[in-house]
């Protein structure tokens, strides 16, 4: 079972950025699903973006394509979404969570078994 952990949350100003982290331990390196989701108060959860650490392969969702990118720092253990030109809209709970294997059908959060506890972000007009 995989331990996850982010941070990097915080309140912006539209057209801001932001860049959250995620430390991820105990799990199968160059085989796992890394995603970001994202959750509005009383709305359901969205995927934001994925990579497949076995080759690097990366996945955007549309509402944030081209402004938002996801990476990973192999050596720190560390995935990371930059967020950028943000908006109002992107407020919510962002987590982190992993899953073993490619990322197929990376968009369902019923895909990931390891969740990380949410960071908290907030875009004001």
């Amino acid at each position: 079972q995989a331990q996850v952990v982010e941070s990097g949350g915080g309140s912006v100003q539209a057209g801001g950025s932001l860049r959250l982290s995620c430390v991820i331990s105990g799990y199968s390196a160059g085989n796992t699903c890394m995603a970001w989701f994202r959750q509005p108060p009383e709305k359901e959860r969205e995927g934001v973006a994925c990579l497949f650490d076995g080759d690097g392969t990366t996945y955007i969702g549309p509402s944030v394509k081209g402004r938002f990118t996801i990476s990973q720092d192999k050596a720190a253990n560390t995935a990371y979404l930059q967020m950028n030109n943000l908006k109002p809209e992107d407020s919510g709970t962002y987590y982190c969570a992993v899953a073993r294997g490619r990322c197929r059908a990376w968009w369902l959060p019923s895909r990931y078994t390891d969740w990380g506890q949410g960071t908290q972000v907030t875009v004001n007009s």
